[in-house]
């Protein structure tokens, strides 16, 4: 699989939903997580990244204007121990109660499936970092739009590249419906040095009236200290 830019494809789709990016810095020191939301409806947009104590949730930048809280307000990013949970809804959660119990991130998906937001049915897209910088990924998505199946895909990787990460989003770009992610995740370029950097480069490839909100954290591997960036558009 050929590395691409993901600032291009960014810049090539103008909704690519909800994304998630894992992968190691170009020095080979750092993991890194990254996290955005997008939006199409007023409701979807009126939305900030806010930091807690164990990584950052979803909260309504103006609350009077919020309508409908379901699905759009969750925590994305959770810590446990050193590792770090990254989430596009309330799965975040779930997949913390069940390592929490000494049971799998694979076992924690497979009790939930695609989000009931018919005809889209949005995929549940997670991520897991773990201390030493190897991940997981998956994706839960109905079969081609019929609700009657879940599709479940995992994806593990032992030993990254430095320079290299792994992109997984929810939709493949704008429709009605909303046509999900197809193929599995896409194989992109980490070279920014720093967290301030990586998120700069994402922020201005995303659509700029869909855009809502960026997380970008590096951790380094030899001691768990981390840096992160928090990008609101209502904040901007």
């Amino acid at each position: 699989m050929e590395k691409q830019s993901l600032p291009a494809l960014l810049r090539g789709n103008p909704y690519p939903g909800r994304g998630i990016l894992l992968g190691r810095s170009a020095d080979g020191q750092s993991a890194v997580a990254a996290y955005f939301i997008m939006g199409r409806s007023e409701n979807s947009r009126n939305r900030v990244f806010v930091e807690t104590e164990d990584g950052i949730r979803t909260q309504a930048h103006d609350p009077a204007k919020m309508t409908d809280p379901s699905l759009i307000i969750y925590h994305p990013v959770r810590q446990i121990g050193r590792g770090l949970i990254v989430t596009n809804g309330d799965q975040t959660d779930t997949i913390r109660d069940y390592l929490l119990q000494g049971r799998t991130f694979q076992e924690a998906l497979r009790s939930r499936e695609f989000e009931p937001d018919g005809p889209n049915y949005t995929p549940r897209i997670s991520g897991l970092l773990s201390p030493d910088g190897s991940f997981q990924l998956s994706i839960l998505k109905s079969a081609d739009g019929d609700p009657a199946c879940c599709c479940r895909y995992f994806y593990l990787y032992d030993a990254p590249l430095p320079g290299e990460g792994r992109f997984l989003h929810t939709y493949q770009g704008d429709g009605d419906p909303l046509p999900s992610f197809q193929g599995e995740p896409v194989r992109v370029a980490l070279d920014a040095p720093t967290p301030e950097d990586l998120a700069a480069e994402l922020w201005e490839a995303l659509h700029p009236e869909n855009k809502v909100s960026l997380f970008v954290r590096y951790v380094r591997l030899a001691d768990g200290a981390c840096s992160q960036v928090i990008r609101n558009k209502f904040e901007a």
